[in-house]
């Protein structure tokens, strides 16, 4: 039996090699996380500033945009700092955190996505009765439950997974702490808590898949009997963005967690993780910013003052 060592820091093997082909893939992606953490940034700014942008779409789009920048903020500054010092080495305090975070933001998101589906059903089925249907105590509930469904599972499964005991080889095949990755060093049992962790991970993407299933049912059962091309470009315009943002984010995220043990691959599991930690963040706003007209208005608005102020400066 190997030696036992639960006390020594995990080594993150990373993503990238020291070579001039995987230093350039390094400096794209540190450059797609800059961007996504500016273009987030600007969507929480715009929403927050600009008062035709305070209604319950657009806070859960707030939302959206600061889940993006936490993930982003929470594995590339280490995984950066990691590839550039050479040292690789996590405490096991950090690879918790890590774990922690990346799932309550994770689960967060899936229950947002569905809470933003049901915003899109309301707006385009119901849209007279949208300030009853979807007031703000409403809102801020699903945000709430949200944030605490994910936190309830990203602390469970943090606590658990470091309540095993680690052999001798430290090493994690990966450029962060996923929990699936970590439970394959465990000198134990780990069985159970596998069993148990995709059930977990099943619930957390099936049920909010589900409400945005029926969501997107209810409303291509109205579309259908629209007449008007206008309102059928109107419906179609209320809804693509929110589309898009559901499959690049669930489309990850059940490869990674839904996916048998058998049929897992560490190299696969890398570059599928990139996608939906680095890459998917900085589509999100480009997506609704671009698609968005009431989103494009009020940039041009914010960049006119910005225009009329430094005029005044000068």
């Amino acid at each position: 039996m190997e030696k036992r060592n639960t006390t020594s820091d995990f080594i993150l093997l990373g993503i990238f090699k020291h070579t001039r082909s995987h230093l350039f893939l390094f400096m794209m992606v540190l450059t797609m996380a800059t961007a996504s953490l500016m273009a987030n940034a600007l969507m929480l700014l715009l929403i927050l500033l600009d008062p035709q942008l305070h209604r319950p779409m657009y806070f859960l789009l707030n939302q959206l945009s600061l889940m993006d920048m936490l993930l982003v903020s929470s594995i590339v500054p280490k995984m950066a700092a990691d590839y550039l010092t050479w040292n690789k080495s996590i405490s096991p305090a950090g690879c918790g955190l890590q774990i922690f975070v990346s799932l309550t933001l994770g689960g967060g998101e899936s229950f947002l996505l569905a809470a933003m589906s049901y915003d899109r059903y309301v707006a385009v089925c119901h849209p007279l009765r949208y300030p009853v249907l979807l007031n703000w105590r409403l809102c801020f509930q699903m945000t709430l439950g949200s944030w605490f469904l994910g936190a309830a599972d990203g602390l469970m499964q943090a606590a658990t997974t470091l309540s095993f005991p680690f052999c001798s080889a430290h090493e994690i095949d990966h450029f962060f702490c996923e929990a699936p990755m970590l439970v394959r060093l465990a000198c134990a049992d780990t069985s159970v808590f596998e069993n148990v962790m995709y059930v977990c991970c099943v619930l957390m993407l099936l049920i909010p898949f589900s409400l945005i299933l029926t969501s997107y049912s209810l409303i291509l059962s109205a579309v259908l009997h629209m007449r008007s091309q206008e309102a059928l470009k109107k419906a179609f315009a209320t809804c693509s963005s929110h589309l898009a943002v559901v499959a690049l984010f669930y489309g990850p995220a059940i490869f990674i967690y839904m996916r048998p043990k058998s049929y897992r691959s560490a190299n696969h599991d890398k570059v599928v993780s990139a996608f939906y930690t680095i890459f998917t963040p900085v589509l999100n706003p480009l997506i609704y910013s671009l698609r968005n007209s009431e989103v494009r208005e009020a940039l041009k608005r914010w960049l006119g003052k910005c225009a009329d102020f430094k005029y005044q400066q000068t």
